[in-house]
């Protein structure tokens, strides 16, 4: 019963290609594309390209139709590749003009007139051998206009752009630990009963530092949202996910996917990450895709680290567990060196993960040795867990995956397969590979690493760029897992693809202990939502931040700033029950905490309403909505209230779409003074604002005030994310430009 269930579930979330599909896209495509909606084009064609069967003559077209799209968008050398593509397919020689057309155009702006040239010369020689001119007369009319801009780029050449030397960050100081890959000699290791292995400051840190540098050993993108197909659909979800917008190898942006060439799901950025990713993995994971889909992203990233580690080391660690299980379970024990297998085990410092030589590794051993927090986790979940992974194991086994699993062989791209019904036993060697991934899946509910990547919100091409973190992967990074919890961290983390770096957010003086956020931070949740966040780590969280609200009683800030006011004296509401009543003595209004709850609920719908009518190009009737938004929140939440400041950060996005800059300027700063109050004046939600407040008084000739927020805005981002960061550059990009204007203007500004 329950491998019916699981094959039906997996039948709504299909992996391999179909043709259908790819003439659906293609049509949705070709209409974006004809409206001048490029960007839409481009994401659908690429959808078509995953869908195109291997060696389908159509498939040099979807190449070339995506070709198109690129040019239209100025992506050149992007356009180039494709064209590439195209011809390698075997695109027909009938429709070789058009796309060497477009080539040639794409050379011409790249400035590389030789290549223009010689693709010109092929082009006519190949319109003059067709007898058929009038096929060709709008292509002869692009030919002409090509050679008058090529005539006129020989003889007025552009000028060589003096390279910026300031735009260039200044290069990070950084001396490697000897005991610990990847981290900072600045930190030692350290293991107690109480805090387990934990990472602690050997010298003064300062703001910025990098601490830390680690690969993910193993990431897997989360597909996103996307609409399960039902019973009896024709038509396919259009929607982009991070599955469309992300390399599912190195996780970059993508701008034009190279597909794999056995499923429609998996996609790269080029065709080397592809390769790269059969080669490790993919192969073995690209028949399972629909069963890893239903099944969630920790029971793939499980699959993936087993691959990815192979099968004899896998083996050797689950052979020794068996022997030192007892010592698994007692970090105390744990410490002891294990004499059957010194190599695999404590390692001489004693401390759990460590090689025999003492050193702690980004490495499978390290990895293995993370706490899976077996004896916490509850029945349900532990059969869960297994249901899932054995079904895993025997779908590997039913589709002749095994050999692939234990590094015997390589399988070729072969179509996917859904959920089979098998009630073969298991091999002892998958035995082996399900007992691995069971740990891995507990391990991850405490380990598992949110990759997270700054994403832009709506198209994009505005003036003034909005953009929010969202959850791009899940990895293991047997370093980073170091780090403990605190909901007052002393340590931020950035990501650049699947790379995490650690630097110091605030002064660590030598002999504290080095505190990474785990998601609950004091500046947004209450202690108590906080905790019981925190539980599902298996620990009371005993910070600095926690300590002062429990033990001193002390109302937290959360509360006090996101706090009802009084609908008549605008006094605070306060309260514990169901019913609050104003904090002012004279007033006594009472009010359910229910109505004000369902009058919060409202006003977000309202801004979102709002936010919908920017999107579709009506800014007056948005603002004219936030207005009135702005005039009812104020009659029942606290000034302070993070609404609020969302409020003003809306509406500086509507006047900059406007162009109305001093507008925009000033509805920010009323934003940023209320995400200082929450978060800090030196936080990265700060810096995110202010970062937002230099792109708007740039644009509007603001200049001195520009570059002070600028410089405030750098200070701020070099410490979170480090002096070669795109938002840095960008910074600095600005404040050369604005100091290149001319003196009498910056006088006047």
């Amino acid at each position: 019963k329950e491998e019916a269930a699981l094959a039906r579930m997996c039948h709504q979330a299909p992996t391999d290609k179909k043709p259908e599909a790819a003439s659906w896209y293609r049509e949705q495509g070709n209409r974006e594309f004809k409206q001048g909606r490029y960007q839409a084009a481009l994401r659908l064609y690429s959808k078509v390209v995953s869908h195109e069967l291997p060696g389908s003559p159509e498939v040099s077209v979807c190449f070339a139709n995506r070709s198109a799209a690129l040019l239209h968008l100025g992506h050149f050398e992007v356009c180039l590749e494709d064209i590439a593509r195209a011809e390698s397919h075997g695109y027909p020689d009938r429709l070789l003009p058009k796309v060497l057309l477009r080539k040639a155009e794409c050379l011409l702006c790249l400035g590389r007139l030789q290549g223009a040239q010689d693709i010109l010369r092929v082009l006519e020689s190949k319109i003059a051998l067709d007898g058929v001119m009038t096929t060709h007369l709008t292509r002869l009319k692009k030919l002409s206009l090509l050679k008058v801009k090529l005539g006129e780029k020989e003889r007025c050449p552009e000028p060589a752009r003096e390279a910026r030397g300031g735009i260039q960050g200044k290069p990070e100081m950084w001396e490697e630990n000897s005991s610990i890959s990847g981290a900072s000699s600045s930190l030692s290791l350290s293991f107690d009963a109480e805090r387990g292995r934990h990472l602690v400051a050997s010298q003064d840190i300062v703001p910025g530092q990098s601490l830390l540098k680690e690969e993910a050993f193993v990431s897997v993108l989360c597909p996103g949202e996307s609409l399960p197909l039902q019973e009896g659909d024709t038509a396919w979800d259009t929607r982009a996910t991070n599955a469309d917008l992300y390399c599912h190898h190195c996780l970059r942006q993508l701008l034009a996917s190279v597909p794999c060439q056995g499923c429609s799901y998996a996609k790269y950025c080029s065709q080397d990450c592809a390769d790269v990713a059969w080669q490790r993995y993919h192969r073995t994971e690209c028949s399972l895709g629909a069963l890893l889909l239903t099944l969630g992203v920790f029971c793939h990233v499980a699959l993936r680290t087993v691959l990815l580690a192979g099968f004899a080391e896998v083996s050797r660690l689950v052979g020794w567990s068996h022997r030192g299980d007892k010592d698994l379970q007692n970090p105390e024990a744990r410490c002891k060196p294990v004499s059957e297998a010194p190599d695999a085990g404590a390692g001489s410092r004693g401390i759990p993960g460590c090689d025999s030589s003492g050193r702690y590794q980004s490495c499978y051993q390290a990895l293995f040795h993370l706490l899976p927090h077996t004896e916490q986790h509850s029945p349900e979940h532990k059969f869960l867990c297994t249901l899932s992974v054995v079904a895993v194991c025997k779908q590997l086994q039913a589709a002749g995956l095994e050999a692939a699993v234990l590094n015997q062989e390589s399988p070729q791209p072969s179509k996917p397969k859904t959920c089979e019904k098998t009630s073969a036993e298991l091999s002892p060697e998958l035995k082996t590979v399900a007992e691995a991934m069971l740990r891995h899946v507990l391990q991850l509910q405490c380990n598992a690493q949110a990759i997270t990547v700054m994403q832009e919100l709506g198209p994009g091409d505005g003036a003034v760029v909005d953009k929010k973190p969202v959850r791009l992967a899940t990895a293991f990074f047997p370093v980073l897992s170091l780090l403990n919890h605190s909901c007052c961290p002393n340590t931020s983390v950035s990501f650049s693809g699947t790379a995490a770096t650690v630097r110091a957010s605030q002064p660590i003086p030598s002999g504290q202990e080095v505190l990474h956020c785990y998601g609950p931070h004091r500046c947004r949740m209450r202690v108590a939502e906080r905790q019981q966040l925190l539980s599902q780590y298996f620990f009371e969280c005993r910070c600095q931040a926690c300590l002062e609200e429990l033990e001193s009683g002390v109302k937290s800030v959360v509360s006090i700033r996101n706090s009802f006011c009084c609908p008549k004296c605008q006094a605070q509401m306060q309260g514990e029950e169901d019913t609050l009543c104003c904090s002012n003595e004279a007033c006594a209004t009472s009010a359910s905490r229910e109505s004000l709850s369902g009058r919060l609920q409202d006003l977000q719908q309202q801004i979102k309403k709002a936010l919908d009518l920017l999107r579709v190009g009506k800014a007056d009737q948005a603002i004219k909505m936030l207005m009135k938004c702005q005039m009812d929140a104020g009659t029942f939440l606290s000034p302070e209230h993070l609404l609020m400041g969302e409020m003003e950060d809306h509406l500086a996005q509507v006047y900059a779409t406007l162009g109305k800059w001093q507008e925009a300027a000033r509805h920010l700063k009323k934003s940023i003074e209320i995400v200082e109050m929450h978060h800090g004046p030196s936080s990265v939600e700060t810096g995110h604002e202010l970062f937002k407040l230099a792109q708007i008084l740039f644009n509007g000739f603001a200049v001195s005030e520009a570059l002070s927020t600028i410089q405030r805005a750098e200070g701020i981002l070099s410490v979170h994310f480090g002096p070669q960061s795109a938002q840095i550059q960008e910074l600095q990009e600005m404040k050369a430009c604005l100091s290149e204007l001319p003196r009498n203007i910056l006088q006047r500004t």
